[in-house]
């Protein structure tokens, strides 16, 4: 038992930065997914507090509309989406529906 106690310590020091770094690896993935999602006309924060609107967004800028001021941000300068925009993905009209009810 002796011979196992010296060895104890640095191999639980090593699992806990292991552990360090995949938490923070999977904190990156999450983050970059939740950027890469990100639309024109979703509402967002900036790190600096800024609430806007997304004019434009590609993979290196983003231009927030702030009540008629267009300013222009770096993309890793997003803290979160607040809202998503307010468009709407059009729905297909089930036109066999609205033909049944007119020939009632």
């Amino acid at each position: 038992m002796q011979s196992l106690q010296p060895f104890f310590i640095p191999l639980l020091m090593l699992g806990m930065v292991g552990w360090m770094f995949y938490a923070q690896r999977k904190q990156q993935k999450n983050r970059a997914e939740s950027l890469s999602q990100i639309q024109k006309g979703d509402e967002i924060v900036t790190i600096g507090g800024l609430y806007g609107i997304v004019d434009e967004i590609d993979d290196k800028k983003v231009v927030l509309d702030i009540d008629g001021i267009y300013l222009t941000f770096d993309r890793s300068a997003i803290r979160n989406r607040v809202a998503k925009g307010a468009t709407t993905p059009k729905q297909p009209v089930d036109t066999a529906v609205i033909e049944s009810k007119d020939e009632e």
